[in-house]
């Protein structure tokens, strides 16, 4: 069985392990995960713990929200998600997910909503490489060639200018460097998708 929490990104530094190697690390903040639905077989077809992450006001929350967190006896929270498949199922509804659930070296996927960049041209967007710049061309930074004659139409899939991030993205294979279960920390080695603040969610990697 997997695990899995939720958390919010902190930001990025820097640590020294035993051999005094530097490592990039992202801090991601842990705190106060509760679950608050268990999902069951007989129930709804399917097993799987909701849990819930991230503080929130009563006035931004409506009343089925509010009876739903009631429920579990939570706070109302920000950040809902439902893990299938998870060793959270040992967990009681209204319990805290504590990130010791986690060690040191364990290997996860993290999966997170990337920065927004607006809308971008080709070469950002796609890594597409530009005309030249002298020599008379009068092509620097365009699309290119829209396609052949035959079917007298842009293909479906071509690389164009568009709005670029904002989208869901899962890092794979990641390593838990250090967990700091005092004040609900983990620190991963390398980045994670999103800005400072923003959610994201960690599980187990299934490729290891």
């Amino acid at each position: 069985m997997a695990k899995g929490i939720l958390g919010k990104k902190v930001g990025m530094t820097q640590i020294f392990n035993e051999e005094g190697k530097l490592i990039p690390v992202t801090v991601v903040d842990c705190n106060g995960n509760i679950v608050l639905q268990k999902k069951t077989v007989d129930t709804d077809g399917y097993e799987s713990v909701q849990v819930g992450f991230g503080e929130k006001s009563e006035k931004a929350s409506n009343k089925p929200m509010m009876g739903h967190f009631g429920k579990s006896g939570s706070t109302p929270k920000r950040f809902l998600k439902e893990l299938r498949g998870t060793e959270l199922n040992e967990f009681e509804v209204g319990q805290e997910v504590p990130v010791s659930i986690f060690a040191e070296g364990d290997y996860v996927d993290v999966q997170g909503v990337s920065k927004g960049k607006g809308f971008q041209g080709n070469i950002k967007r796609h890594n597409q490489s530009r005309g030249p710049m002298t020599h008379g061309s009068h092509y620097h930074r365009g699309p290119g060639s829209m396609g052949p004659v035959a079917p007298n139409r842009v293909v479906k899939g071509k690389n164009l200018p568009g709005h670029m991030g904002s989208r869901t993205v899962t890092i794979q294979n990641l390593q838990i460097v250090k967990v700091d279960e005092e004040r609900g920390l983990l620190l991963i080695g390398g980045n994670v998708p999103g800005a400072k603040k923003s959610f994201v969610t960690i599980k187990q990697a299934i490729k290891k």
